[in-house]
């Protein structure tokens, strides 16, 4: 069984995570198997929008966590191969259709995406802050919501596909039975552009998105760094083994009062 499928509709690529026995969360082999999905798409002169989704109950659960036990590195393994949708080169425009749960990675997958369509059951969760040192702190700021909203993301609270869509976060609010019709809906939209001005206004309005300046970016790299190493690992182990975490914080409980600053990493 192939762990990504894709389906041709005419112009239009479906690109379909295939481990619903968990929740189609990100293994080596997936994160491979979309690299080439994706630099296939984006080189097809037949394809000219994709819709991506899940199989089961989870649209992605992010990190293949058993995985990253087994090979001792946090994050996951990437593919040796750009992948041209993470990267932010493909060109083309991407729909997600949201069948269930988008967590940790599974929502970084979203937040790639240009159009969203979700069922009302998916539910979606920001993981940073339980998984690394510090939290998502650039997620709500990319999706340009409110500072209250963007910290409740950034700590890691669940979010229902109702709330989402509320916030601006999702375009369409669907049934079960019309996640894929309603998404095909929006592609034959596209198709119906003049195909630059399709390219173009992508594009554009891809490079309009807010995003943390070199500074932040420098401080969060700094703030990465800013604790225990070994509850990275403990995270993982302790949701594998569906137990407590045992947190240890600080290797020296002073560090807790010397944060990094802008100033002080320059």
């Amino acid at each position: 069984m192939a762990v990504v499928e894709t389906e041709r509709h005419g112009q239009v690529l479906v690109v379909r995570m295939n481990r619903p026995e968990r929740l189609n969360a990100l293994s080596h082999e997936m994160r491979t198997e979309l690299s080439k999905a994706w630099n296939d798409f984006r080189h097809s002169k037949e394809f000219e929008v994709a819709i991506f989704t899940g199989t089961g109950r989870g649209f992605c659960a992010g990190e293949d966590m058993k995985e990253s036990l087994q090979t001792g590195v946090a994050g996951g393994q990437r593919p040796a191969i750009e992948d041209p949708f993470m990267s932010g080169k493909l060109e083309k425009p991407v729909i997600a259709a949201i069948n269930g749960f988008a967590m940790g990675g599974g929502f970084m997958l979203v937040e790639r995406t240009d159009l969203r369509v979700a069922v009302r059951e998916a539910v979606f969760e920001v993981s940073e802050a339980k998984r690394w040192l510090l939290g998502g702190y650039n997620h709500g700021h990319i999706a340009n919501v409110p500072y209250p909203i963007a910290m409740e993301m950034a700590l890691g609270f669940r979010f229902t596909a109702q709330r989402f869509y509320e916030v601006g976060f999702i375009n369409r609010l669907v049934e079960a039975d019309q996640l894929m019709p309603t998404a095909m809906a929006m592609a034959e939209h596209l198709l119906t552009l003049p195909p630059a001005s399709r390219v173009n206004t992508v594009h554009m309005m891809r490079q309009m998105r807010p995003a943390p300046g070199p500074e932040m970016q420098r401080l969060a790299d700094a703030l990465h760094d800013h604790g225990a190493k070994s509850d990275l690992m403990e995270s993982r182990a302790a949701f594998a083994e569906k137990r407590k975490p045992n947190f240890k914080g600080w290797n020296d409980p002073e560090d807790r009062y010397k944060l990094p600053t802008l100033s002080s990493i320059k």
